[in-house]
């Protein structure tokens, strides 16, 4: 190889699924969307040649990277399928502490095959999601430990941190040390889940909501984190001789419910650092 990438765009999903809502893309356009990357020649990267990358080591031109925050069901019942079918892995950033126990689900693969007796579950929309993980019923819009454990064996998933409890602690805490306090034992807790249940914790952390603050990035590199992925639209471009411990921002692109045109678009904007800063430039 050689030439590499000079940009690696990193896509932003939350839900793929029948029910419509906020952050949600229908399975049918997922499904495009993914078919138009493999025959475009796009390959996908997993959470530690991204960090290569930032860290200036060369990867694939058309290279990308797949995310999906919160760790919902429909990720399995549609998304899995397709990422599979393609030979695509993504990453999904987990609040740790949501799954349950409990056998896998049908997904559509399932369903598909004339499995005997696969029936989809019935799937939340996202408001629906949040009030059933507010009452305690988060096993109906979250994935389970055994389906996270499917996913990562077809190697269509890897699972990073998206905290333990998904709280704002800026919003709820009553002073910055109760803050503070509160962040860093959500961070710890979601390492300790991760490594009980995945095997391990990756330095790679996503912010709930896209917040962050100074006391935020302090407590979270103590926590042993050092890739932060925001909500911030924009290109990702490589540092070399950047330090091996440096933290690193990393610029996503929220995925919109459209066909596969529209991906290409963006793509082919974010794929070029100086295009896609002025683009950004032009939108604000």
């Amino acid at each position: 190889m050689t030439n590499g990438a000079r940009s690696v765009p990193v896509l932003m999903y939350h839900h793929v699924s029948t029910s419509p809502g906020m952050i949600t893309v229908t399975p049918p356009n997922f499904a495009a969307q993914m078919a138009y990357l493999a025959s475009a020649g796009y390959r996908t990267l997993g959470a530690r040649q991204l960090a290569g990358f930032l860290a200036g080591e060369r990867v694939p031109p058309k290279s990308l990277v797949l995310t999906f925050d919160d760790g919902y069901l429909d990720n399995w019942v549609h998304a899995h399928p397709v990422l599979q079918r393609h030979g695509f892995t993504a990453i999904c950033f987990l609040v740790s502490g949501w799954p349950g126990e409990g056998t896998p689900r049908a997904n559509a693969s399932d369903v598909a095959a004339g499995l005997d007796g696969a029936t989809l579950p019935r799937l939340l929309n996202h408001r629906e999601g949040e009030i059933a993980i507010d009452e305690g019923r988060a096993d109906e819009a979250i994935l389970r430990w055994s389906e996270i454990d499917a996913m990562r064996r077809a190697g269509t998933f890897e699972f990073h941190s998206h905290t333990h409890s998904h709280v704002r602690w800026d919003q709820v805490a009553g002073s910055r040390a109760e803050k503070r306090a509160s962040l860093r034992h959500d961070l710890l807790a979601a390492r300790v889940t991760l490594d009980e249940r995945l095997g391990g914790a990756s330095d790679h952390l996503c912010w709930p909501q896209g917040y962050y603050d100074d006391d935020y990035r302090e407590i979270a590199r103590e926590a042993g984190f050092r890739h932060f992925y925001t909500c911030h639209p924009g290109a990702n471009v490589s540092a070399a001789n950047v330090q091996p411990d440096a933290e690193r921002s990393i610029n996503r692109l929220e995925v919109r419910d459209r066909p596969a045109s529209w991906l290409a678009s963006r793509l082919w904007v974010h794929s070029r650092p100086a295009l896609s800063r002025a683009y950004l430039r032009i939108k604000r």
